[in-house]
């Protein structure tokens, strides 16, 4: 499954994602601080998509009320519910 999603309150204005039988293949951030969302997308592929939700789900950045991180666990949710209707 192809996910693109549009992040809401961060700098990154594009998340790209590739998910195939529950694991994160591919992630790809536009936009944002490039050497934190590199990072975070290398982290994430290769986890499944429930192990990235318990641990970056509700990460904020400053005072901002979600993250980059958070913005993708968002993303893999709605995509979730989206395919299980």
């Amino acid at each position: 499954m192809e996910i693109h999603y549009s992040p809401k309150g961060v700098c990154s204005r594009q998340i790209d994602i590739v998910v195939e039988n529950d694991v994160i293949k591919s992630v790809k951030f536009t936009g944002g601080c490039h050497g934190n969302t590199q990072g975070v997308a290398a982290l994430a592929t290769g986890m499944t998509v429930q192990e990235y939700l318990s641990r970056c789900k509700g990460i904020r950045c400053g005072s901002k009320g979600t993250s980059c991180p958070d913005q993708l666990a968002k993303a893999l949710e709605e995509a979730l519910m989206t395919a299980a209707v």
